[in-house]
């Protein structure tokens, strides 16, 4: 079991940064895919972005983005911590949603589309 709590969400301008962060429980964490979606009411969960597992690729972490972050947004993770984070730069009132962070170990093609374990949910605001 993996439990997951995200925090930093808030109000930002349009144009700013804000980096979220989730907090993960667990030995195996570097084991894990973890990734970021959000949601907004009326909407589907989107995808935002995933990391690879560690140890896997000797480049390092892999990452993955949705087309409407690309760029604009990057995740990282410190295994030390248990940690993994979604640095969101050039914010857009689009960008507005609860954002969720999410986890896997189960072997998967790249990128994985098949999540077990999710956070609660942080609110991001980004006002025009």
């Amino acid at each position: 079991q993996v439990q997951l709590v995200e925090s930093g969400g808030g109000l930002v301008q349009a144009g700013g940064s804000l980096r979220l962060s989730c907090a993960a429980s667990g030995r195996t964490f570097s084991s894990y895919f973890m990734a970021w979606f959000r949601h907004t009411p009326g909407n589907e969960r989107e995808f935002v972005g995933v990391i690879s597992r560690s140890g896997v690729s000797r480049s390092g972490d892999t990452t993955y983005y949705g087309d409407s972050v690309k760029g604009r947004f990057t995740i990282s993770r410190d295994n030390a911590k248990n940690m993994v984070y979604l640095q969101m730069n050039s914010l857009k009132p689009e960008d507005t949603a609860v954002y969720y962070c999410a986890a896997t170990a189960r072997v998967q093609p790249w990128p994985p589309t098949v999540w077990d374990y999710w956070g609660q949910g942080t609110q991001v605001t980004v006002s025009s």
